[in-house]
């Protein structure tokens, strides 16, 4: 069915009662069965489901959607609790309810392609909910009433009622539009360590490009006077996505990004801060004021506590887009750090964030979802298949597990110390830590750009100032006993092993940390395949074998043990969880594990010892020595 270019002109949004045919670019579909309730997880994308490219035209007279409040975040909140009144003469138990933003989605917003014409839908919707969510009698009495938490994210926002499910969805009504306040507003700040131990670097979004204004940080001690830093601006565009669903239906105009460098910091001191855009017409926008402690100087002998996970994902706490079937633990995590911020310093996210896989609207939702810790401690990351894996863009797995992405969207709305942010390999000290971060996305193997850059961020560790050196990866390149590692017959990431051992053997490596595998699970002290210490709560001495910790629960859905056991696994669980590192001093080291679900520890070790038991020799981990006198 065919509609006249000027017959879709004189349609507004908010009467928008005439047919679309609604055309999405979707290259993967999943069939779909009716929940009102989470359950084990099938890891998929909620909003790939939705075959809109199916999508007809039934708008109905009698059926309508209203959302209100109109006008969101008047008291300068980011986020706001929408009502949406929902009235459908014909309804079912598969109705549902997309949020599209920007609010106008029909043909005249959607690029000219070789394959569509106008008219078709062209992006995806932000999040959708069925329509009996909170009203089981909708079915009988075709009305209802839904809640939506929506975040700032820089356009307006409308409500379309779908029928026939996620697989035969038909178009029945459009809400009117509703937006925030200021919707270019500064948003979602994000801390990270510098390349020099007295920086700190603050990211942030927003809609203001630099021809608009003038980014900067306003900073400075508790108490004393501020001064403004300057801030770089990047964004990307279309373009630069590699494949669908990026380029295509999961497109959504991703802001703007600016990064400011904060410098001459006094060590372990309260700083508080404010991000700014100065106008052209002399005005100002502020966000609000948050405050962060700087980093230790490196070899400091201070209480220092770590929290590294990986795999944690994002949810809508609205009950949207059904993620509880997505990222069933995401919140919990999320929640059980947040209650926790007093009690520890930075935080290490080991790959794999939003899971956007190409869905870009959800990275907003990502890091409105870490704010509280992003804003306060520094949150590093590294980069998972879910960010990187796109085929034929010089990765070194050939799938499309970035929905397209291909690492852009992660190295641009995350700073890391890195050479290329391109390349997410990266080393960082902070106190008595020294952590080299690999990117398991490209290419590790001996004589690879990345294993000398390994190679030498592990020989840059001074043990004697910084006694606890931490290697870190997003795919287990050590050990784990997940299922399906068993039966490949791995136990790790093939190849994996074979290399990089002889580093963490030859510098001493203290623990090595995982995610990818969402589990938790911890191995030995290990070294070729074969336990050098069997205590299990406490080691000390020489360090002849490296600790390997599978950290992947951070919240997405859960990965099976093998039934194999495995010799050298000490300790198992299959829940969301994550690590939390506590160097008392340059001797005595305390690993806890903790469940998200209570934030108590289920799994703890320490480590005591002084510098000579580093220096000793072991094998394969000895310096050359001569009998000269």
């Amino acid at each position: 069915m065919a509609i006249p270019k000027p017959e879709m002109e004189r349609f507004s949004l908010l009467s928008l009662k005439a047919a679309l045919i609604l055309v999405f670019l979707v290259h993967f579909t999943v069939a779909h069965n009716v929940k009102r309730h989470g359950g084990a997880g099938d890891g998929v994308q909620p909003l790939s489901k939705i075959q809109i490219h199916k999508t007809i035209d039934a708008t109905h007279e009698n059926a309508s959607v209203r959302a209100y409040p109109v006008l969101l975040g008047t008291t300068g909140k980011e986020y706001e609790w929408v009502t949406v009144n929902v009235v459908s003469p014909n309804p079912s138990s598969d109705d549902w309810l997309g949020v599209f933003s920007p609010a106008k989605f029909n043909a005249s917003t959607c690029p000219y392609t070789e394959d569509y014409y106008e008219p078709y839908l062209c992006s995806a919707p932000i999040k959708y909910k069925y329509a009996n969510y909170s009203n089981a009698n909708y079915n009988k009495t075709g009305k209802t009433i839904l809640k939506f938490r929506l975040i700032n994210q820089r356009a307006d926002f409308a409500f379309a009622l779908f029928s026939g499910g996620l697989s035969s969805p038909k178009l029945v009504a459009i809400s009117n539009a509703i937006v925030f306040a200021n919707p270019k507003a500064p948003l979602y700040p994000r801390l990270a360590l510098a390349k020099n131990w007295d920086e700190m670097t603050v990211t942030w979004t927003s809609g203001y490009d630099i021809s608009e204004a003038v980014p900067f940080v306003e900073w400075g001690l508790k108490g004393e006077a501020q001064v403004r830093s300057p801030a770089g601006t990047l964004t990307f565009p279309r373009g630069s996505m590699c494949a669908e669903p990026a380029r295509t239906v999961g497109w959504r105009d991703p802001g703007f990004f600016h990064t400011s460098f904060l410098k001459n910091l006094w060590p372990n001191s309260k700083y508080t801060y404010k991000l700014g855009h100065r106008l052209y017409n002399g005005s100002y926008i502020w966000s609000k004021s948050y405050a962060f402690t700087a980093p230790p100087y490196p070899g400091q002998n201070s209480l220092q506590r770590i929290i590294v996970f990986g795999d944690m994902g994002k949810a809508e706490r609205d009950g949207s887009n059904e993620y509880a079937d997505y990222q069933p633990g995401s919140l919990n995590t999320t929640d059980s750090l947040i209650k926790d911020l007093d009690n520890f310093d930075i935080v290490f996210h080991i790959g794999d964030m939003p899971y956007a896989n190409g869905y870009l609207s959800q990275w907003d939702q990502f890091t409105s979802q870490v704010e509280p810790i992003a804003s306060a401690v520094p949150y590093m990351v590294a980069s998972g298949n879910h960010e990187r894996d796109t085929p034929n863009t010089g990765g070194f797995y050939d799938t499309n597990d970035s929905g397209g992405e291909c690492g852009v969207p992660a190295e641009t709305m995350f700073f890391v110390p890195a050479d290329n942010r391109a390349k997410f390999w990266y080393q960082a000290d902070y106190g008595m830590f020294h952590f080299c971060i690999a990117d398991t996305e490209h290419d590790w193997r001996e004589g690879s750009e990345q294993y000398k850059f390994i190679e030498k961020c592990l020989a840059a560790a001074d043990r004697n100032k910084q006694p606890w050196l931490i290697f870190a990866g997003h795919r287990v390149l050590g050990y784990s006993s997940n299922s399906w590692y068993g039966e490949e017959g791995s136990f790790e990431e093939p190849m994996g092993r074979d290399d990089m051992q002889k580093l963490w053997q030859r510098y001493k490596v203290d623990i090595a940390f995982y995610g990818h595998v969402h589990n938790y699970e911890r191995i030995c002290p290990i070294y070729q395949n074969q336990c050098v210490n069997s205590e299990l709560s406490h080691y000390s001495g020489t360090v002849n074998g490296t600790i390997h910790v599978v950290v992947g629960g951070g919240g997405s859905h859960l990965s099976k043990f093998s039934t194999l056991k495995t010799v050298w696994s000490v300790y198992q669980d299959l829940d969301f969880g994550y690590t939390k590192l506590t160097a008392f001093n340059h001797s005595y080291l305390l690993f806890e594990y903790m469940k998200s679900s209570d934030g108590k520890v289920y799994d703890s070790f320490t480590i005591s010892r002084d510098y000579r038991d580093v220096l000793a020799c072991v094998h394969d981990g000895c310096e050359p020595t001569t009998l000269a006198t």
